[in-house]
């Protein structure tokens, strides 16, 4: 059974061969599709050096780094109150207490349900009819929405991945500590919720790269973040009678791709330290066998005896 998987049969040769063949395919396949597409952005004039040196502008630069500094600012916002709203959703929803339990069952499901971008639009129309009762000025309502939009949908969510590593932690663990006479606070803060953190991490950590990349809905309400500063960038630049689209996008997806890429890189950085966390307890050295033998023929030996 060594090197056997119990899942497919192991490819013969001919199989081998033929998945080569198929690999080698794939591979032109794809070259070629990249190929056509570079000589037809070439032949649009869309690589061409004038176009892209519109990244050298000043203004360029600023607006990119201004929505940059946006987009993280919504992010890191709603990413702490999505996880204190998920933090607080679970216990709800594990509550003993059937109301609690229905209310949070229910925000739970309806924000999971509605699509987010009719989320955060509602709630646009909501701050800026009431924008003066809420003391908003400026871009504050398209910021607020955009933030509460994605705090609740990314909270419901949140809720569910605790609950599921909730209910995960062996039933044996509860049982003890309500034993020990611990109180059910006591019980969801220091046995459960840290074993659910750390099991659901990955998990956690993916849900806020999704928060981070639903930020760009913000464009929909004319909030100024990195993907609306690009449309407005793309819209307003024209370069030898052509629009700047391409490189906006190339550019603008790549800032978008760097930025998921090193919150993955922390959230596998963190995964790693809670593992080293968890196997970093230094186990005794087993002691000589002679020594070993030694001890255990001294305290089997009669009291006042001598060799």
């Amino acid at each position: 059974m060594s090197g056997a998987s119990v899942l497919y049969d192991v490819p013969g040769p001919k199989a081998r061969a033929r998945n080569r063949v198929y690999s080698v395919l794939g591979a032109l396949a794809v070259l070629g599709l990249i190929a056509f597409a570079v000589l037809r952005l070439y032949a649009k004039g869309q690589l061409d050096p004038k176009v892209w040196e519109i990244f050298n502008y000043a203004g360029v630069r600023t607006g990119i780094r201004d929505g940059v500094l946006t987009t993280l600012q919504v992010f890191a916002v709603a990413a702490v109150l999505s996880l204190a709203l998920g933090l607080l959703l679970t216990v709800a929803r594990l509550s003993e207490h059937q109301p609690i339990r229905w209310l949070a069952t229910g925000f739970i499901e309806l924000f999971r349900a509605v699509p987010l971008l009719i989320t955060i639009y509602a709630l646009w129309v909501v701050l800026l009819s009431n924008r003066d009762a809420l003391g908003l000025t400026g871009s504050q309502p398209q910021f607020w929405a955009l933030v509460a939009g994605l705090t609740v949908y990314n909270g419901s969510v949140q809720a569910e991945v605790l609950r599921a590593g909730i209910n995960a932690v062996p039933k044996g663990q509860r049982e003890a500590a309500y034993a020990l006479g611990m109180s059910k606070t006591q019980v969801m803060t220091t046995v459960l919720l840290p074993q659910a953190i750390r099991a659901m991490l990955p998990t956690i950590i993916s849900q806020l790269v999704v928060t981070l990349k639903d930020t760009s809905l913000g464009y929909i309400i004319t909030f100024e973040e990195l993907l609306y500063t690009a449309r407005l960038m793309s819209t307003n630049i024209i370069v030898n009678g052509n629009d700047t689209y391409i490189p906006v996008i190339i550019v603008i997806g790549s800032i978008y791709v760097a930025m998921c890429l090193a919150l993955s890189a922390l959230a596998n950085w963190i995964e790693r330290r809670g593992r080293r966390a968890r196997t970093g307890i230094e186990v005794a050295p087993a002691a000589e066998p002679v020594a070993a033998a030694d001890a255990a023929e001294g305290a089997a030996a009669p009291a006042g005896t001598k060799d």
